[in-house]
């Protein structure tokens, strides 16, 4: 999805790694909610294929997932629950997720809620808030990263000089954006917005740093996780 044009320049998703896991218990009914990063249908409908399997004794598998730049795909399923009382509420507690103040952005995030039933009716209200609240509060827990369309630019110095410069770019605040060896060279990546202004400022830290024997190439723009400040 990432590769296609969007209107976003960034937005928030989940940060790279495992499955984020956390459960709640509500009148004897266990909520077990699952958490993965997802840009695509496929990979967001695999997770609750995954947890079919593992969660095999349990009622209910019920998903909601956002994906893409401009959270143009957004799916939910209530699983056998009353129409309307899990599917579309964890949906919404995605969609509205305010990752800054005034800002809902989160995507790129699948999210299952496995119940298993304790033998007390919740009723349509309690059975929203509980799916609600189940991914509200595995969301108040999650790490979360800004996920931005960058110029990445790269530079070529000699091996002995790469490890101090890549320091030094970090230091400066600039987004390492990976490495690669030649020879005689290694190449380092950064990435900065991508306007006129940052790449001119980039390219002239990268001169003061290498005392004007290094330059800094523009190349293409590639969508990159960067830290929350």
């Amino acid at each position: 999805m990432q590769g296609e044009e969007s209107r976003a320049t960034s937005y928030t998703t989940l940060a790279a790694g495992s499955d984020f896991r956390h459960e709640l218990e509500i009148k004897r009914s266990r909520f077990i909610t699952v958490l993965r990063r997802a840009d695509s249908e496929d990979a967001a409908r695999d997770l609750v294929a995954g947890l079919r399997r593992e969660f095999h004794d349990a009622r209910h598998h019920c998903s909601a997932f956002i994906i893409g730049p401009d959270r143009d795909i957004q799916r939910s399923n209530d699983d056998g629950e009353p129409s309307g009382t899990a599917g579309i509420p964890m949906l919404e507690a995605l969609a509205k997720r305010e990752t800054a103040p005034g800002a809902a952005d989160l995507s790129d995030v699948s999210a299952v809620v496995v119940r298993y039933f304790g033998g007390v009716l919740l009723g349509a209200g309690g059975l929203v808030r509980a799916y609600s609240e189940s991914v509200s509060s595995a969301l108040n827990l999650v790490p979360l990263v800004r996920r931005s369309r960058l110029r990445i630019c790269s530079v070529e110095v000699p091996h002995a000089a790469a490890g101090k410069l890549e320091n030094d770019l970090r230091t400066a605040n600039l987004v390492m954006a990976g490495t690669s060896y030649g020879a005689r060279h290694t190449v380092l990546q950064v990435a900065v917005p991508d306007n006129a202004g940052a790449i001119a400022d980039a390219a002239e830290r990268v001169q003061l740093l290498t005392a004007g024997s290094a330059l800094l190439e523009a190349k293409g723009t590639e969508w990159v996780d960067v830290p929350f400040p």
